[in-house]
């Protein structure tokens, strides 16, 4: 009994301090959102450039999460974790020393190693629980994103109050006191232990063979739009907001603060509902929803004129600021669901290459986060519209729902075949409701006394 406690209590610990140490590797990862904006007016950046800066640190946290899922497997999540972070600090220490757009771009480089850490701590996360409570745990430990809304609403006052500069300073010491807190309190996860005691390798070789699957790519590319669409839009809404509606930063930080907030907390909701219904469905709503809120989000501001009986009727259709931030919380909440239920998928399908496949998945997602803020600001330049970010997620949204859908039907089509041959559409019923008994035998004899009809 006493042995079950101190289990249990070592579990919910790792869980805490993955969690702790996610929200403040987030936070760190999503710094461009609010200082990137000031540095596009200190240079002087195009919208093309501005997003290119705050997609380049996402750039290096996806690439990154391969080999860190794989360098987990291998050295335990404890060791790597510690190692991540310190790196990541001592990028964003020095990122104040940056004095041209291309050193900027290189800082951002290093500084992208913080969003590394969320496949070190799903790999690790996930070896302490067993598979039925995997869905609610790697949900909580995924609330970390809400460090994305730390940012957004605290940074805009710590550059107000100390500049840019010693806000990214800042950022470095939280993150580096966090690498040691998690080092000395964090234990070794079990199976690490047991590897280490029976002295086995895990090749990388083998973690690699399960990524030639055409379904872990379908699962990246879920990926790419419910956490790197997240993380874009974390980045680029502040921006949105101050060109699009003429806030002020701290507001702007604000407003993008509540889209970011649901898209983290409600994660643990969304692996709680992956665990009792089912990822499957969770995937659904997700990507039915984001389809009503892309296409509302999408709808540019509009006039129009109709020629009227007493002249010309002109009025205007478009959202205004209230409607638009309602729509972009609802957006983020069920982002969070979808978030938990992709990495749902991965233990239980994956359950001894979650390092390798979480890997290969958190990286494509993590690209979603790099491409599409410089595609957003391509656009603006492009188009001139604004709301043309969201007509490009529309897009990924719709492709991804139908061919998810379209794998889920052929699976089944696969596990019953006999359901395969149902090719054949009628409205016509196998065999008509039957007559009421006592009357069956009147109805019998009328059916025999009327002459047979031609088809």
């Amino acid at each position: 009994m006493e042995e079950v406690v101190l289990e249990k209590r070592a579990r919910y610990r790792a869980l805490g301090l993955s969690t702790f140490a996610f929200t403040v590797c987030f936070a760190v990862w999503t710094i461009f959102s609010i200082i990137g904006v000031k540095i596009k007016a200190e240079l002087g950046l195009s919208e093309t450039q501005f997003g290119l800066l705050i997609a380049t640190p996402v750039l290096t946290g996806s690439i990154s999460r391969v080999i860190l899922g794989i360098w987990t497997e291998q050295y335990g999540g404890r060791l790597v974790f510690t190692i991540q972070m310190l790196a990541a600090a001592v990028a964003t220490f020095f990122l104040a020393q940056a004095d041209s757009y291309g050193t900027f771009l290189a800082a951002a480089l290093g500084v992208g190693l913080a969003g590394g850490g969320f496949i070190v701590g799903t790999t690790y996360v996930s070896h302490w629980f067993p598979m039925s409570a995997q869905g609610t745990a790697l949900g909580i430990f995924g609330m970390g994103n809400m460090g994305s809304a730390v940012t957004t609403f605290g940074a805009p006052f710590l550059v107000v109050a100390m500049g840019w500069e010693r806000t990214a300073q800042v950022y470095a010491i939280v993150l580096a006191v966090t690498a040691v807190v998690f080092f000395v309190f964090a234990k070794n996860d079990p199976a690490h232990e047991a590897r280490r005691r029976s002295g086995t390798r895990i090749s990388i070789v083998e973690q690699l063979e399960p990524l030639r699957r055409i379904q872990v790519w379908r699962f990246a590319t879920y990926y790419f739009f419910v956490f790197g669409a997240f993380v874009a839009l974390a980045s680029w809404l502040p921006r949105y907001y101050v060109g699009a509606y003429g806030l002020e930063l701290t507001a702007a930080g604000g407003f993008t603060a509540m889209y970011a907030l649901p898209g983290s907390v409600f994660r643990a909701l969304g692996g709680w509902m992956s665990d009792r219904w089912g990822a499957r469905f969770v995937m659904y709503v997700t990507f039915i929803v984001s389809l009503v809120c892309l296409f509302i989000l999408s709808y540019p501001e509009t006039q129009y004129t109709v020629s009227g009986i007493r002249g010309p009727i002109v009025f205007s259709f478009g959202l205004g600021l209230p409607l638009f931030v309602i729509v972009t919380i609802v957006l983020g909440f069920v982002m969070s669901l979808g978030k938990a239920a992709v990495f749902k998928h991965i233990p239980v399908y994956y359950p001894h290459h979650v390092g390798s496949v979480g890997g290969l998945v958190g990286m494509i997602g993590g690209l979603g986060g790099f491409v599409l803020p410089i595609a957003f600001g391509a656009l603006n330049d492009l188009t001139g519209v604004w709301t043309s970010c969201f007509m490009l997620l529309f897009v990924l949204v719709a492709v991804s729902t139908v061919w998810m859908h379209v794998a889920i039907r052929r699976g089944e089509a696969r596990r019953y075949p006999q359901l395969a041959a149902e090719t054949h559409l009628s409205d016509l019923p196998d065999q008509p409701y039957p007559a009421p008994a006592a009357a069956g035998a009147t109805a019998k004899a009328a059916a025999r006394s009327r002459p047979a009809l031609a088809d």
